[in-house]
């Protein structure tokens, strides 16, 4: 900054004093006018406004020279000794007064050095009120100014901030400046909180494939017994896709979703306790975490169908999901190190417990949509709506409308088709890795996380392609329709060549290969449900999500039959059939154009 000023209604030396130094101070009015262009080759300049004041600078070592032109009401210098105030009558002075200003200034290093200011408005001198403008960023304050005015001699002399007027305003106070963690994007924090909340998720779901060892082992339950067990989730989960859709449409995605995890929560810490009560009450319990975890989904692709734009709507969904991956993969580590030092009780409490600290931040810092957020700025409200209003909350579903759109049953198929193959991966793959490969169950269970994190990793690479095409022009259909056929074909021809590798090693790389291509899926059809209907967004993944289920409960179920009259690769067979349905169904009916209101 080449000069700083200050306006206010102290002191300033008359022309007519034989007094050389005083302090650079103005007296304005309302009806005062200031307009302040710099010379040629200056490097910084200031707009001033009647009624608007600037803090003085000091500075030394590198010289800058400014010309400054006051236009406006003028009046005859007068000192007052008393108060040292210039008051000028309009008498005998010139309407226009010229003065030129040497500012020597220096960065002081304890201060910190300077700042480039990344654009100044330009103005041109005239009288008009909106001749002078405010720069639109701010530098960084510095506390002192050694100003000489060539025509009345003037030098400036340091001051403290207390010596200013009142309406003094210290343009670019370093005091100001937000640290770096109130600067995040808001938008992202949603997807942060979103991503700890599917980690929570797939940690308390994947805990009981761990714990039910030793639970029936100690309570003598028998394989059909740990088979209800384990499927009773399922019974909650499926009862509240559709609904939790219908309540984050409705209610907004912050409640229900805080709803979801505070309910799950509460479950898995009480499993323990059910479990020692009976048989029926741990049931219960199961199918009630199932409850809390069926919202979770459509809450989520309601709440970022409002925060995120579409630039960035494939990267935002892909970490979130990625979450889920690594849950799993996290729930599938600590269990046994939680289970063998503190008891099988232990992995309930400690991750059911996580649940109150996430919602303790979900409160304070979530919002169902940037209306509802006070503390979001324009500039970021703008990126996301995009110049567009947000519309009123879901008073009704149209259903009608809603079931008679073919990308709507486009993405209902293709999401039963692509958790076929999913489920029975997920489900199945330590027995395959156990009877097939040979290994041993503590090696199979290590090789039951590379798939999660080849998906972690492949999901938010698909995420970044996606949104990189998008923002390239390439049109949102075509970027879901290539990347849901990667997320379909991939799968479909690493399946098909695991029936024929000889080595273990080489069927658990195609194993990987599957699921990674499989995580595509996320920038594919998982996104598509903000973009055929934004508004409807929870109850369209409610729905879709609600027939990827019945395909993980039916395809798991089929598949235990198909081995009992075949074998793998008739498993193997089916699953690719179906990633290639999906595939011509998704070619032909998706669109990523919104076709809902």
């Amino acid at each position: 900054m080449a000069m700083g000023a200050v306006l206010s209604s102290r002191s300033l030396a008359s022309p007519l004093s034989s007094v050389k130094e005083h302090e650079l101070k103005y007296s304005t009015s309302t009806r005062n006018k200031f307009v302040c262009s710099s010379v040629p080759g200056q490097r910084f300049h200031r707009h001033i406004t009647g009624g608007t004041l600037f803090p003085s600078q000091r500075h030394s070592r590198s010289t800058a020279t400014a010309r400054h032109q006051i236009s406006g009401p003028v009046q005859n210098p007068v000192l007052e000794s008393s108060t040292d105030l210039l008051k000028i009558s309009s008498a005998s002075i010139k309407r226009r007064v010229l003065s030129r200003i040497e500012c020597f200034s220096t960065s002081d290093p304890v201060i910190g050095g300077w700042l480039k200011p990344r654009r100044w408005q330009n103005s041109t001198a005239t009288t008009s009120e909106n001749a002078c403008v405010h720069p639109e960023y701010r530098l960084p304050i510095r506390r002192h100014a050694d100003c000489k005015a060539e025509q009345y001699g003037i030098t400036g002399s340091p001051f403290g901030p207390s010596e200013g007027h009142a309406n003094t305003i210290r343009v670019g106070d370093t005091d100001n400046i937000s640290p770096w963690w109130q600067q995040f994007p808001r938008r992202w924090t949603i997807v942060l909180l979103c991503f700890f909340a599917f980690l929570l998720c797939n940690m308390d779901r994947v805990n009981m494939s761990i714990a039910i060892l030793p639970m029936a082992s100690e309570f003598s339950w028998s394989p059909a017994t740990v088979g209800l067990i384990q499927s009773s989730f399922f019974w909650g989960y499926l009862l509240t896709q559709i609904l939790g859709g219908i309540w984050a449409d409705r209610f907004g995605g912050k409640v229900v979703l805080g709803f979801g995890v505070v309910w799950w929560s509460i479950a898995t810490v009480l499993t323990p306790f059910a479990a020692k009560i009976g048989l029926p009450c741990l049931l219960v319990t199961r199918a009630f975490m199932g409850i809390g975890e069926g919202v979770a989904m459509p809450a989520m692709n309601n709440i970022l169908s409002k925060w995120i734009p579409v630039s960035e709507r494939s990267r935002s969904l892909a970490l979130v999901y990625s979450g889920m991956y690594l849950g799993s993969v996290t729930g599938l580590a600590f269990s046994p190190l939680l289970i063998s030092r503190f008891g099988w009780p232990s992995v309930f409490y400690a991750f059911g417990s996580l649940g109150s600290i996430w919602f303790a931040l979900w409160q304070i810092k979530a919002h169902s949509s940037p209306d509802d957020d006070p503390d979001l700025s324009k500039a970021e409200k703008r990126h996301i709506l995009g110049g567009n209003a947000l519309k009123e909350p879901v008073t009704s579903i149209p259903w009608r409308l809603i079931l008679s759109k073919a990308p709507v049953w486009a993405l209902i198929i293709s999401h039963f088709c692509h958790n076929w193959g999913t489920f029975i991966l997920l489900t199945w793959m330590p027995t395959y890795y156990n009877q097939v490969l040979k290994f041993n169950l503590t090696k199979s269970g290590l090789l039951c996380v590379l798939p999660w994190l080849t998906m972690a990793v492949f999901a938010n690479l698909g995420g970044w392609i996606a949104d990189t095409l998008v923002q390239r022009g390439i049109s949102i259909t075509n970027v879901r329709k290539i990347m849901q056929s990667i997320g379909f074909l991939g799968p479909a021809l690493f399946l098909t060549l695991l029936s024929k590798v000889q080595t273990p090693a080489m069927a658990v790389l195609c194993m990987a290969c599957s699921q990674g291509s499989d995580a595509f899926s996320q920038s594919g059809l998982y996104s598509n449900h903000q973009d055929i209907g934004p508004r409807y967004a929870g109850v369209l993944l409610g729905l879709s999500n609600t027939a990827g289920v019945l395909a993980g409960v039916f395809g798991t179920a089929a598949t235990g039959y198909i081995l009992q009259k075949g074998s793998w690769d008739s498993v193997f067979k089916v699953s690719v059939a179906l990633y290639i349905v999906g595939t011509v169904v998704w070619n032909v009916f998706s669109t990523g154009e919104k076709v809902i209101e």
